[in-house]
Parts: C-alpha cells; structure tokens; sequence
C-alpha cells in the first residue's frame, strides 16, 4: 500500500493528561488522537511527534505527522484533501484537543528529527492568592516573592551551547547536550488595572532551544527562580553547567506553567539535511567525547 505523509498542528490543554506518549490504561494525548484519526481513516495510526510533553504541560503550537492512504482518502467522502480531517476530527475529538491545521509533507518530512528549535513559554505569578481562577489551569502559583532582574540574570548565564546534565532526567543513552538559544522573562501588567489593591505579578518566561531533554525546562525555571527568591546565587547557577548528571539542588517547576508554543521546520529543500544532522551524535564541549541523541522534547 502506497502512503503519503500528512502534518498536524495539534493544540491541547494538558491538565488531565498523563503526558503525550501513549501509555497503557492512561489517558494521553497521542491516545486519544490516534485513537480518533484510526476511526477516521479506517486503518490504525502512529504518530511522529515534534516533543513529548509532560503529564499536565500544555502546547499551543505541537507538530506531528502520520502516515495515510491517499486512496482511502479519496473513496471516503472527505474529499481527498487532508484539510478536511480539521472538520472531522472537530466532532470527534473532546474539548481539550484541537487539531488546527493538515496538510500535506514532504516524505523527508519528520515532526521531531526535521525540527530546527523548540520554543516553549513558562507562566507564573507570585500573587499571594495564586492565578486568577480563569488562568489557574496554565498558570503556576508561586509561592515566594522574587527578583525579576536576578531571575533573568540567571537565566542568561545560561545560554549557549552546554551539558545541561544538571538540569535532565537522566535517560540511558541520550545526551544532555542542547543549545539553549532564548531564555527571557517578561512582567506582564495586572489584568484588573494598574489601580487594583494587592500584588498580582504575574511573569513569563520565553524559552527557545535546538531541542529539550525530560523536564529541562521546568528545571531551568525552577533553578533561576531559586536565585531570584535569594536562595541560591549567581555563581551557583553558572556551575551547575560543570556538573554531569541530575542535581539534586536543581527544584522542578509546577507543570501546569509551561506551554510549547512553537517549532521551526528548514524549507522543504533542506529537510532531508537536517534530519540527517539531527540524527548525528552530538560532541561533548568539555570533552570531546560522544553521546546519543536525547528525545525531542
């Protein structure tokens, strides 16, 4: 059976999911959307994806492809064209899925090893009362007050291409080598007005990387708000990129804050390329010595 390649762009409300990766008994993402396009396409569905989200990690701007038979497309009354799957899947899907776009790829198009960058957002707010009820679901409370100028301190001491060792969960032949291109954080101004009584802080952080070992961004925001509540220091932050395996000191920020917002693909000519230089083993800069590729995510 001849196949062709569709993409998805997938958002979803993480809160009661456990993660992306299907998971028996367990109610996840990819479940539920292969479970759903099987019934549509009649045959059963595997997905690709761009990054494999945590348990209660949302994404706005997720990427995957399947494989589909463009005759079985043709014969089944959604008019051949891959677009009209949006409209299907709608009625199916439950409310905290949304497949907004597919389309046609290329064959070398590949959701996780064609990516060039991963962009996440992490939001939190130091109010005493915590997120505003309507933002509680994708917004972490913060219980400490913090210095928005010492987190972003933080934050770009640690930009660059390193072992963030520290900063992953371990998994067995993976590396922890990543180019961390864009940390930054933002106040936003408090939505009741400028005149409104009590401290509603609420922050974000812009997160931008080639790819993200398991939980390294939430490990990273938890580590530099350490240093922006006073606990930790600058210089704790900046070693902590010498050490080579998880540390301890390292706190993992609430899932509920962050969201993957983006994911940039080459242009269809550069594709093959890039899968192949993503499938290459990445050099150690302290080192020289070689590991295998970590998840993309």
């Amino acid at each position: 059976m001849s196949t062709r390649r569709i993409r998805l762009d997938v958002a979803y409300d993480g809160t009661d999911f456990s993660g992306w990766a299907r998971q028996p008994g367990l109610r996840t993402v990819c479940g539920v959307l292969e479970e759903q396009l099987a019934k549509v396409l009649r045959h059963p569905v595997t997905l690709t994806v761009a990054g494999r989200t945590d348990a209660g990690v949302h994404a706005r701007a997720q990427v995957c492809h399947l494989e589909v038979d463009p005759e079985w497309l043709d014969q089944r009354s959604v008019e051949g064209r891959p677009e009209a799957l949006v409209r299907r899947l709608a009625r199916l899907l439950p409310a905290d899925i949304a497949v907004m776009a597919a389309r046609w790829a290329p064959e070398e198009f590949d959701a996780r090893f064609s990516a060039l960058r991963r962009h996440y957002s992490y939001r939190l707010t130091t109010a005493p009362w915590g997120p505003e009820p309507t933002r509680a679901r994708d917004t972490a409370a913060w219980g400490q007050r913090a210095d928005l100028a010492a987190v972003q301190e933080a934050s770009e001491r640690l930009l660059g291409l390193h072992d963030f060792a520290a900063f992953c969960r371990r998994k067995e032949g993976a590396t922890t080598i990543r180019e961390l291109q864009r940390f930054e954080w933002r106040a936003e101004a408090d939505a009741r007005g400028p005149d409104a009584p009590g401290a509603a802080e609420v922050w974000t952080a812009s997160v931008s990387a080639d790819a993200f070992c398991w939980s390294m961004v939430r490990s990273l925001v938890g580590a530099v708000m350490a240093v922006g509540e006073g606990r930790r220091s600058q210089d704790w932050i900046a070693g902590l990129l010498d050490e080579t395996e998880r540390a301890s000191s390292v706190p993992v920020a609430p899932a509920c804050g962050l969201s993957l917002v983006g994911v940039d693909y080459p242009a269809d000519a550069d594709l093959a390329l890039r899968n192949v230089t993503t499938r290459e083993v990445r050099p150690d800069p302290r080192a020289g010595d070689r590991a295998g590729d970590c998840c993309g995510g």
